[in-house]
């Protein structure tokens, strides 16, 4: 039997514009572009090095999201996967990280897996819960933070630096693992890996194909919730110190004044 590789990814506001929040405390996404995170890219990578070196194997990626999240499939799908699932409903707005991996984990049961691969977090909320918490509701293994990962013989293996020693790790298949962005370079979509991406399939799947009740996800069914959110100060015009001779003094004496010293 062939490997299963699905590669969760995905769609996050891109950091270089002027990201803002909707009325309702979440993300306002009509107001700025969107992208592949940055940080899934790297497992999207990991899992195509797996599938090379792993004859037969298959890469799919999942994401969940409003209906522009399909540009960060055809980014994974341009790089090289095979085909592409899209959770999409009308009541996912504003669901968190729990109500997520619940989303994610029955998405995963219906298409089927042997490996799942995620980036360490996402490029928007960082948090780095998501492979924990599908590993747990999947009840596999999990092998987090991995600057490295293979696969063979029916298990995966991988190394994991820490800042006082490195774990080399292992785990039976199926399972979930995290990479890092010390994992590899992800490589850059080709001209022909573009076109042929248009062409890969993409499946569309809502809360009632997975079976889940609308209530328990969204910000309706969300464990944690924003409160209050306020918008950042504008930059200032920093200090300027001009060094005629005292100018040693006079930093010295700004950073003791800020408590820097």
């Amino acid at each position: 039997m062939s490997l299963r590789i699905v590669v969760c990814v995905k769609y996050v506001p891109d950091a270089t514009g002027d990201r803002r929040f909707a009325d309702d405390a979440t993300t306002d996404r009509e107001g700025v572009d969107g992208l592949l995170s940055e940080l899934d890219e790297y497992g999207v990578e990991q899992a195509l090095r797996i599938a090379e070196a792993n004859e037969g194997a298959e890469v799919t990626v999942l994401t969940v999201g409003p209906d522009d999240a399909k540009d960060a499939l055809r980014k994974a799908l341009s790089m090289g996967a095979d085909k592409a699932v899209h959770v999409n409903d009308d009541d996912i707005h504003g669901t968190d990280a729990l109500g997520t991996s619940a989303i994610l984990a029955a998405a995963l049961e219906k298409t089927g897996y042997d490996l799942v691969v995620c980036g360490m977090a996402s490029t928007d909320g960082t948090m780095g819960v998501l492979p924990a918490l599908l590993a747990e509701r999947l009840g596999v293994p999990q092998a987090t933070l991995l600057s490295e990962v293979a696969v063979a013989g029916g298990r995966v293996s991988g190394r994991r630096d820490g800042d006082a020693a490195t774990e080399q790790v292992e785990a039976a298949l199926p399972a979930v693992v995290s990479v890092t962005d010390q994992s590899g370079e992800a490589r850059y979509p080709s001209f022909k890996g573009i076109m042929a991406a248009k062409k890969k399939p993409v499946q569309s799947l809502d809360l009632d194909d997975l079976g889940i009740d609308a209530d328990t996800v969204g910000l309706a069914g969300a464990w944690t919730k924003v409160e209050d959110v306020t918008a950042r100060p504008a930059r200032t015009k920093g200090v300027i110190v001009t060094d005629e001779g005292e100018g040693g003094k006079q930093l010295a004496a700004y950073l003791a004044e800020q408590k820097f010293i």
